[in-house]
């Protein structure tokens, strides 16, 4: 089962330097997530969300290619990587991966203007390393699915 925890920040620079922590870790084998989103409270209200993975632009680099080798049949690859290109767009543009965006919009209704959260589905954890690493973060816990002592354990470590 992936554990979900959101942890507010003063800034998106600092969520974005917990978020690129957790992922040297994870080149580490301490930890393995399944997505790390920030969602950023603008100045205005809004709130935008980083993802950790464009789904557009992934969409429209694989719709190039297929529409290629598709228009390459056909005696036109640039109609075809053109059309790809567009439908790889649109489709990734829809796709929602991980952590449900309106769930982390909703976490982000607890956030001041300038402040973000780091919204993480972690897979697996080696607590004991992981933890130390990121208490110099700091941080304050806004959601968790973890146990009641788990959860202790974690907003202690990001107290120092």
């Amino acid at each position: 089962m992936a554990d979900l925890i959101v942890i507010a920040y003063p800034d998106e620079k600092t969520a974005e330097a917990a978020r690129a922590k957790l992922l040297a870790l994870q080149k580490e084998y301490l930890i393995e997530l399944g997505d790390a989103v920030i969602a950023e409270r603008m100045a205005d209200g809004s709130v935008k969300l980083h993802q950790m993975i464009n789904t557009t632009a992934a969409g429209a680099a694989g719709g190039a290619m297929w529409g290629t080798l598709i228009g390459i049949l056909f005696l036109n690859p640039l109609l075809g990587m053109a059309a790809g290109a567009g439908a790889g767009a649109l489709s990734g543009y829809l796709t929602d991966v991980g952590i449900d965006d309106k769930f982390v919009k909703s976490a982000a209704d607890a956030l001041q203007p300038g402040q973000a959260a780091l919204c993480v589905l972690v897979r697996k954890v080696t607590a004991d390393k992981v933890l130390p690493e990121m208490a110099q973060f700091g941080g304050t816990v806004l959601r968790t699915n973890l146990t009641d002592e788990q959860e202790k354990k974690l907003r202690d470590a990001l107290k120092g």
